[in-house]
């Protein structure tokens, strides 16, 4: 049956990086994948197209499909707009509204481009460590939120930190289920010294593996902690599991020590069987937006992800990443990387290693 690869380009650099993903998708169509990719506007485009960042039709074709493949969203010319009218507002939506509560982020430093990181060589290549941050829970969803004006004339800001037992869990599942697939080692970040919410994190996720998981090996660490460890001893870390706010921290932080963002790909996945919604973790890099010198490596890499996770082809999204690495071998390099290679040469030198 033919699986539907929604395409969502959004703002900034967005839609460039999206086409090299299209025209690596395309090649795998032409040998054989049977794929139909849609496209659909997103983010500030579809403000200016519609008035609102996220349609419902558009979210009704995101749930409807197989996997769903963003570029980036936002910019300074949707700055202005309040905060449930920004392009980043589509993106929330989006993400609530198909239930994708795990994000999946590796960092793998790619042997080629360990000299990039800004640690020593010696402490990133080989790295390949991958983060399971919650994504549809604490700060970014709690209510109450907002800004009031109190009596005395000051604004008072809140934003409420909240998670339920049942949505700790499920993440913690997800992560302990991978982890069988690498070392058997999940690490659990929180601040459960200074937060009530953050020691029932702690707490829930030691349950469920005492009473699911007596294989992994579970240790915990304070997010602060985890900031000082990243960069000191990267490779003790294989699973990372986070809440939203940490592991949106983190794992920005981590994508230096592999050379840069544009390295960095994500999948947001839910229950068995539901749509996945995989992204690069850049943003729509507006200072460099219609220069054709952005790295479209993580757009490219978060469809080698959708392949494993959502389009039932795992041995093409191998095939994929082998394809980034022998680019990189051959050295190209787009100028994030310090080289001068165009967006569409690393395009070139991917599907060259295809």
């Amino acid at each position: 049956m033919t699986k539907t690869l929604l395409l969502l380009p959004g703002d900034g650099i967005g839609p460039e990086v999206s086409a090299i993903a299209r025209r690596v998708a395309g090649r795998l169509i032409n040998e054989g994948l049977d794929l139909a990719v849609e496209e659909a506007a997103f983010g500030g485009a579809s403000i200016d197209a519609h008035g609102v960042p996220l349609t419902d039709e558009t979210l009704a074709r995101a749930k409807a499909a197989d996997a769903v493949l963003m570029g980036a969203v936002g910019g300074p010319k949707w700055a202005d707009q309040p905060y449930d009218k920004r392009p980043e507002a589509g993106l929330l939506a989006l993400r609530a509204g198909m239930n994708v509560y795990a994000n999946l982020r590796p960092a793998r430093c790619f042997s080629a481009l360990a000299d990039a990181s800004s640690l020593k060589r010696v402490f990133v290549d080989g790295l390949d460590l991958l983060f399971v941050r919650e994504l549809t829970g604490g700060v970014y969803f709690g209510e109450p939120r907002g800004v009031e004006t109190l009596p005395d004339g000051q604004r008072r800001g809140v934003n409420t930190h909240v998670y339920t037992t049942g949505e700790i869990q499920r993440v913690a599942r997800v992560a302990f289920e991978l982890a069988r697939s690498r070392t058997g080692h999940v690490c659990s970040a929180e601040k459960g010294n200074v937060m009530e919410a953050g020691l029932m994190w702690r707490e829930d996720v030691q349950a469920l593996r005492d009473a699911e998981y007596p294989d992994i090996k579970l240790s915990h660490m304070l997010a602060d902690n985890m900031a000082m460890q990243l960069v000191k001893n990267p490779k003790q870390f294989d699973v990372i599991l986070t809440d939203n706010l940490f592991g949106d921290i983190l794992s920005d932080e981590a994508g230096m020590l592999t050379g840069s963002l544009g390295m960095l790909p994500s999948a947001a996945i839910g229950d068995p069987g539901t749509p996945g919604l995989y992204e690069p973790i850049h943003g729509s890099a507006p200072d460099i937006a219609g220069r054709g010198v952005a790295n479209p490596c993580a757009a490219v890499l978060s469809l080698a992800m959708a392949l494993r996770y959502s389009l039932g082809a795992p041995p093409l999204a191998g095939k994929v990443e082998a394809a980034v690495e022998a680019a990189l071998d051959a050295g190209a390099r787009t100028p994030d990387l310090g080289g001068t290679t165009t967006t569409a040469a690393m395009g070139d030198a991917i599907l060259a290693g295809l």
